[in-house]
């Protein structure tokens, strides 16, 4: 054990300025320790979900449902592109689009068992033809990464149609971004979850390798946020998005949550249902599903996803070759066998599955960045893909998706399923299965939590998104949220988009149209449309 490491306790400055400065300042007492809300979702079942668009011949009876409001009382906002940019690698700042930040105070718990604020980071894009009075519509990206950085990727390439009608506000998840810090993993620790448990002394499987890390990781964390381990979850970023609706003094809001932030928007749609007037779910994370498939269905949309990269790669002449994908699974084998140095097969993938879930609007014409990097990997110069892997791990397997992700898994799978699933996987999905399976390890010793609610009656329209080549979500999660959605009650419509990456709506102009079209007057487009890729 790693008690001797712990430091919570002691509250030292070097440890804790980073959580517990910014909570002094607003008066933060601790005075018990609390859990998440206990609201828990009944067994949703996957059935046929209905479109918007009535058949031929027919009158849609549905009824007016109420728009969302512009704020009363807005935020105090600042210009804050070209440092956002450049702190996420996305260059020079678009002409044309309005990019700005802001922060508010969230309550800790918002049903008092714990006192006190976290201050939460929100960012706002438009653009000049934006109507000065339009509602805004609210962006999550849950614990996949910083929404700040997905609303930053959506504007960093062609004009966003997105935005000519609307505004869209990015709110980071706690400890992501620019909210609420989190770091308390020790370093050695840290680096040993990204290497998947490849290097730990004394060798062996890296399920129980990782299986033990996730002990001293899940004691270091809950240490270092007593009392407040209990608030990470999705129940609470739901809690964050109402305490800015109540900040814009507005009744009605429109939501859009992406990947895992679609959890979090079915956890607000379940505590906050009547103050919704639009939800959207773009590539949502499965529902009410255990840990294994959950991972299988990312691992189906990340195998796909990388074979629609090697297809652009070979396309356009790239550095690995005729067969880009078979040099990339040469690679991650050598890494494997430990015939890259230090480079693990972990940190390897986790450099790839980043890049192909990156958000940012003009991915494909970065084809060639990752196809650099990896190629000079191979020839023995792994400076590039240092660097890419820093920005990479930084984006999307911090503390912070450390602590968030925890707060929200569910039935974990155990060692022996793990160790199984090594090669199974390993045979089924080449690239990314074996490890895949050790990471199945990560949240094994976290307390399992409440599981994150999902609305049980729900009377709105739902536009929903997807993909089949999507590395965070994958393309067999949806089924399970259009399957809680219509026991709900809600009426839903998906739009496929025929591309690769994550989010659809950040990566198409159609799907933004389609998102336009509904929050202007929450018709849906016919269920089972489909978007160019």
């Amino acid at each position: 054990m790693r008690r001797t490491r712990r430091r919570s306790r002691d509250l030292t400055p070097r440890r804790c300025r980073a959580l517990l400065l910014p909570l002094l300042a607003t008066g933060l007492l601790a005075t018990a320790c609390g859990a998440g809300p206990s609201l828990r979702p009944g067994v949703a079942v996957e059935h046929p979900h209905s479109g918007g668009a009535p058949a031929a011949g027919t009158t849609s009876a549905t009824p007016a449902v109420p728009a969302p409001q512009a704020p009363k009382h807005d935020l105090a906002w600042h210009d804050c592109a070209a440092t956002t940019f450049d702190q996420l690698g996305l260059g020079a700042a678009p002409a044309g689009v309005i990019f700005e930040c802001s922060e508010y105070a969230t309550p800790i718990d918002s049903g008092g068992a714990i006192m006190g604020t976290f201050r939460t980071a929100v960012a706002r894009a438009r653009v000049q033809q934006t109507p000065a009075d339009a509602a805004p519509l609210v962006l999550t990206s849950g614990s996949d990464r910083s929404a700040v950085a997905t609303l930053a990727g959506m504007v960093a390439g062609p004009a966003p149609a997105a935005l000519a009608a609307h505004p869209i506000v990015a709110v980071d998840r706690r400890g992501l971004g620019g909210s609420q810090p989190i770091d308390c993993l020790p370093v050695d620790i840290r680096h040993r979850i990204a290497d998947a448990g490849q290097f730990v002394p004394g060798g062996g499987d890296p399920v129980d390798a990782m299986a033990k890390l996730s002990q001293d990781a899940t004691i270091a964390c809950q240490d270092f946020l007593q009392p407040y381990q209990g608030t990470f979850d999705a129940a609470h970023a739901a809690d964050d998005i109402d305490a800015l609706r109540k900040q814009w003094q507005v009744d009605k809001i429109a939501l859009l949550g992406t990947g895992n932030g679609a959890r979090v928007a079915l956890a607000y749609a379940a505590k906050y249902g009547t103050h919704l007037a639009r939800l959207a779910l773009d590539s949502p994370e499965a529902v009410n599903t255990d840990a294994a498939t959950r991972s299988e269905q990312r691992l189906k949309g990340a195998e796909a996803a990388l074979t629609a990269f090697a297809q652009r790669c070979a396309a356009v002449s790239c550095a690995l070759g005729p067969d880009p994908r078979a040099a990339v699974t040469d690679l991650v084998r050598r890494a494997t066998a430990g015939d890259l140095g230090d480079l693990s097969a972990g940190a390897l993938l986790t450099t790839i599955s980043g890049f192909l879930g990156d958000p940012r609007a003009d991915q494909t014409a970065h084809v060639t960045e990752l196809a650099d990097a990896l190629a000079a990997a191979g020839r023995g110069d792994r400076g590039p893909l240092t660097q890419l892997n820093a920005r990479e791990t930084a984006a999307v397997a911090a503390d912070g998706q450390f602590v968030t992700r925890c707060s929200d898994s569910q039935q974990p799978a155990t060692p022996a399923h793990a160790k199984d699933l090594e090669n199974t996987w390993g045979t089924q999905y080449p690239v990314f299965g074996r490890v895949a399976a050790a990471r199945l390890m990560t949240c094994t010793a976290w307390p399992v939590p409440t599981p994150p609610p999902v609305p049980a009656t729900l009377d709105l329209p739902v536009l929903v998104l997807g993909n089949t080549a999507d590395p965070v979500s994958g393309p067999d999660a949806r089924p399970s949220v259009t399957g809680a959605l219509g026991v709900a009650g809600a009426r839903t419509a998906t739009v496929t988009w025929e591309g690769w990456g994550h989010p659809v709506f950040t990566h198409s102009g159609c799907a933004q149209q389609n998102l336009a079209d509904y929050l202007n007057d929450a018709t849906l487009p016919a269920d089972g449309s489909a978007c160019p890729g």
